[in-house]
């Protein structure tokens, strides 16, 4: 499909790409939204934890919904959107990533930007319960990475998925990561340098054998986590090679499922290949819109729905028109 167009303005100080990108986190606050956690058993051993909403016992349709680098089920925008979801009839499980829902996990393993078999088994888990016939996708950040993955991977997918929408989604992680590390963004990459540290000082008290707390300090930069721990402990030789298959943009001349991606132009997060135009134009399920501003993750609207909200909505309810 072509680029679409974007018809998202938002007031003239949330045009500023850091601003839009800082207030959702910092001031935002939803409220009203009930959660209920289920435990998922996985086949290794393992397990994850969804946080669920509802909208009413009837409904049909389920949105699930991914995070993103250190986030959880209880962030600003993850709740934003469920609130969003349930007020107009979906429900909606919240997925908390391997080690994010505050319980360390069971294996050295945890999460990544490609996790699709962790979503595979989710998704699978869902359409066992019988009860949805709609299920559609919507991941933020790095999960919009492990949602596009998933999508175009070529396995065989459940017909009750109807649609996917990925925000502020680093189709490229080296280009991404290459765009973090300028000082622009230093305040955000020494966050999540500081927050993954930590977890990873968690992860060594539980598996000594596998990671040295000097190993820890010595990392500087996301890379060197990466290097360290992201990507032997799930499999890839380096960071490197993690970001080379785990990269969403391969695979979306493969994706059959309509699916929007929504990056905008100043997320100082996303450099120039994590916009995939071609892409777009080649596969007529892929939708790109790339909206002038938002930030990482902002989309800041007057009232209480952001922008990314509401066009999640939107685009999950005229695709299941077409179901």
């Amino acid at each position: 499909m072509p680029v679409i167009n974007s018809t998202y303005t938002p007031p003239l100080v949330f045009r500023n790409g850091h601003f839009s990108t800082i207030y959702p986190n910092v001031l935002r606050k939803v409220n009203g939204v009930q959660q209920k956690r289920e435990r998922v058993e996985l086949d290794d051993g393992d397990f994850i934890d969804l946080d669920w909403s509802y909208a009413s016992p009837t409904t049909s349709k389920v949105a699930i919904i991914i995070h993103g680098l250190e986030g959880n089920a209880q962030r600003q925008y993850m709740m934003g959107l469920a609130k969003h979801l349930n007020q107009n009839h979906w429900d909606t499980a919240l997925v908390n990533l391997r080690n994010c829902s505050g319980e360390v996990n069971r294996l050295y393993r945890s999460y990544n930007a490609g996790v699709s078999d962790d979503l595979e088994r989710i998704v699978n888990h869902i359409v066992s319960k019988d009860k949805y016939t709609n299920i559609s996708l919507c991941g933020f950040s790095l999960g919009g990475n492990v949602t596009l993955k998933y999508l175009g991977e070529g396995r065989n997918l459940p017909s009750e998925i109807t649609a996917a929408v990925a925000v502020s989604a680093p189709c490229d992680l080296y280009n991404s990561l290459l765009e973090i590390n300028k000082p622009k963004n230093y305040i955000y990459e020494q966050r999540f340098i500081r927050h993954l540290k930590a977890k990873l000082f968690e992860r060594q008290v539980v598996f000594p054998d596998k990671i040295t707390k000097s190993d820890i300090k010595a990392c500087s930069s996301l890379i060197d986590i990466d290097n360290l721990y992201t990507s032997l402990a799930h499999g890839y030789k380096d960071a490197i090679d993690y970001y080379s298959q785990c990269s969403s943009r391969q695979f979306l001349k493969n994706i059959e499922t309509p699916t929007l991606i929504l990056n905008a132009k100043n997320d100082s997060f996303l450099g120039n290949r994590c916009y995939p135009e071609d892409e777009a134009k080649e596969n007529r399920n892929v939708f790109l819109e790339i909206p002038k501003y938002g930030g990482h993750v902002g989309f800041y609207f007057p009232g209480k729905t952001y922008y990314n909200e509401a066009r999640t909505l939107e685009f999950f309810e005229k695709m299941s028109d077409f179901q």
